[in-house]
């Protein structure tokens, strides 16, 4: 009897612990948040500077403005075929495959990983204040780099969080990382910053709202 209540002692401990176990957050860094990769051809990586300025020009030319073709422009886009084609490119056919490999890295900039979704998850970066409440964050962007989308081009839509914590984070320092903890969700937001020199639109693939938010250490 006394080995079996010491059992039942020991297997109860294990089953009422895996709750608590399982909420541990999952330590990720900011690599964790791409998709899986998909490899596709990319043909301009082949090409020369001057075959990618040809391209370029000519694309310009018969796409972008067509209405605003004249007899000099259409001169232009003439030579300049002729001479892709001369060095064995189908313009045509390249300029079909831009489409695929400018969905290709839109997809690599904008969607998530499945495998973090749902999960409590604590993740370090750096915070840019969307709503103050009493001198303190109540939401934010979490992005990985110091400053980013200060003085910079933001960082692709699923390198940056948007976190919603309701207790507030008093902010005396913008330069200064944390740790952010809670439950990884994928929903894609635009946000206005308000920043020194005018107002960014931020586009976002995560939604966290948080659970903690500390000073990194």
């Amino acid at each position: 009897m006394k080995t079996l209540g010491l059992a039942f002692i020991a297997v109860s401990a294990f089953v009422f612990a895996q709750p608590a176990a399982a909420l541990e957050p999952l330590e990720i860094t900011w690599v964790d948040l791409l998709p899986e990769e998909r490899p596709y051809h990319d043909p301009f990586a082949e090409l020369e500077y001057s075959q990618i300025s040809d391209l370029a020009n000519l694309f310009r030319i018969e796409i972008l403005t067509p209405d605003e073709e004249n007899d000099t422009a259409r001169a232009r886009a003439s030579e300049i075929r002729e001479r892709l084609v001369s060095q064995g490119l189908d313009p045509d056919q390249l300029f079909k495959q831009r489409e695929i490999v400018m969905n290709q890295r839109r997809l690599a900039a904008t969607e998530s990983n499945p495998d973090l979704i749902g999960k409590i998850v604590r993740l370090p970066g750096y915070l840019l204040p969307l709503e103050m409440v009493e001198q303190k964050a109540v939401e934010f962007l979490l992005v990985p780099t110091v400053g980013a989308c200060i003085h910079t081009p933001p960082p692709p839509a699923n390198q940056m969080v948007l976190v919603r914590y309701d207790e507030g984070f008093e902010v005396n320092e913008l330069y200064k990382p944390v740790w952010v903890s809670g439950e990884m969700r994928a929903q894609s937001h635009s946000s206005a910053l308000h920043l020194v020199d005018g107002q960014a639109d931020i586009e976002t693939t995560y939604f966290v709202k948080a659970k903690s938010v500390d000073i990194y250490n």
